[in-house]
């Protein structure tokens, strides 16, 4: 699979509207989880990450917070912050304007965020210009790549380990498809992060 662990500055540069990275100049770190929430996995990651103190940002899918709502008050109640991923995983590079903008307040009738994340990280600049207007949009500058089926967990969690720094925020997967690796990694990379002396902070 051809994707690259961490953002080029190209990108942050053709889409600087877009929030790829946080302060370089604070030891913080940022973990969101997309696709969620799941009646499997949601759970055990929120009870994971309490168990080190770190907070994360969960883009959900406005389907699956009505599919799975205790998981999605659990992700609440514990202080972790929600961001809108469409309400059906609508790509937009694959869709128009006006089909992404309708998926987007789809999910916006089922809970409100401020934050939003394209599903597969992908829409046009007109779309991001329209999108813009009502969210602060949060892509990323390390990928883990848990949803690569040809990967390790091991291997994910040296990617997110060898390409983090200040700031950085870091994408895994609260997914069925990620859930092998993630399991492996992200218990190794809040183990090894937190003893570095970061801290985990939700997005706002």
């Amino acid at each position: 699979m051809n994707y690259l662990y961490k953002t080029p500055t190209l990108f942050k540069w053709y889409y600087p509207n877009l929030v790829w990275n946080f302060s370089r100049e604070e030891k913080c770190l940022y973990l969101t989880f997309d696709d969620g929430p799941t009646k499997e996995y949601t759970r055990w990651i929120v009870d994971l990450l309490e168990q080190f103190n770190a907070k994360a940002t969960f883009f959900c899918l406005g389907k699956n917070a009505l599919a799975c709502p205790e998981e999605f008050e659990l992700i609440v109640s514990k202080g972790h912050s929600i961001g809108n991923h469409t309400f059906n995983h609508l790509g937009g590079l694959e869709n128009s304007l006006l089909s992404l903008l309708r998926d987007v307040r789809k999910c916006k009738s089922v809970f409100e965020s401020k934050l939003f994340r394209p599903p597969y990280g992908r829409m046009t600049r007109k779309q991001s210009t329209a999108i813009d207007k009502e969210y602060k949009i949060i892509m990323w500058d390390v990928l883990s790549g848990d949803f690569d089926l040809s990967l390790t967990g091991d291997e994910c969690a040296k990617a997110v380990i060898n390409n983090s720094e200040n700031g950085s925020i870091i994408v895994f997967h609260d997914s069925k498809k990620a859930a092998e690796r993630l399991k492996i990694a992200l218990p190794i990379v809040l183990e090894t992060l937190s003893r570095e002396g970061y801290i985990f902070k939700a997005i706002v």
